[in-house]
């Protein structure tokens, strides 16, 4: 395994109680370095825990945060980058999509983080993963009313921005939604956001497929 020496980052960002105990963590932890491959994301990365585990893959990092956005995932770059590591995968963009944020303003957030990573770690391998369906049906993610149709939207926005900058686009989507509407499969959530053991195998098997290709 290679090894990158890099100057020591620090996140100057304060966001969350959670979200700085987790960049203290992963401070602390380092444990990135050009063989890394990284999850970078929110709740739905960090619950995944060990995604080492779950790819079969050693040197997988889990760098998800509990209601992370695109801006903490920004401002904790500088955790990452600067050790370029052999790939990130990207999954960013629903904690955005709150309070009516139209879907082309959160496709563009996740498209100016998406160009932050390929300024600062151009050889790293990036793949941009899908923003997941929602299921409003217990009406419990408030700030997320009515947005079941436009996570399409913004995902159908960044792909098209990935295919012209060949970019790998991840389409999880349409994985684990129902295939006559937008809504998250209710087996596969357990609150109409987060979602279930099935829904990290569903997930882990098509980044699987990706890893092959970025391994052989």
């Amino acid at each position: 395994m290679a090894v990158t020496h890099a100057a020591a980052q620090h996140v100057a960002y304060r966001s969350t109680a959670h979200y700085n105990k987790r960049v203290a963590q992963f401070e602390r932890e380092g444990n990135i370095d050009s063989g890394t491959i990284v999850m970078l994301g929110n709740s739905l990365t960090e619950n995944g825990k060990d995604w080492s585990g779950r790819l079969d893959e050693p040197n997988v990092v889990n760098r998800g945060i509990i209601g992370d956005n695109t801006i903490g995932m920004t401002e904790r770059l500088c955790q990452i980058t600067p050790y370029h590591p052999h790939a990130i995968f990207l999954m960013a963009g629903i904690n955005d999509m709150v309070n009516d944020t139209p879907a082309a303003e959160v496709a563009n957030r996740v498209i100016a983080l998406i160009e932050k990573i390929r300024e600062q770690a151009p050889d790293t391998h990036l793949f941009v993963q899908s923003l997941l369906p929602i299921n409003e049906s217990n009406g419990r993610w408030r700030t997320l009313k009515d947005r079941t149709d436009d996570i399409p939207l913004a995902n159908l926005y960044i792909r098209a921005y990935c295919e012209s900058k060949d970019i790998v686009f991840i389409d999880l989507f349409h994985l684990m939604a129902y295939p006559h509407n937008n809504s998250l499969r209710s087996e596969l959530s357990f609150d109409g956001l987060h979602i279930t053991e099935e829904g990290y195998r569903i997930w882990a098997s098509e980044l699987k497929k990706n890893l092959n290709d970025l391994l052989k």
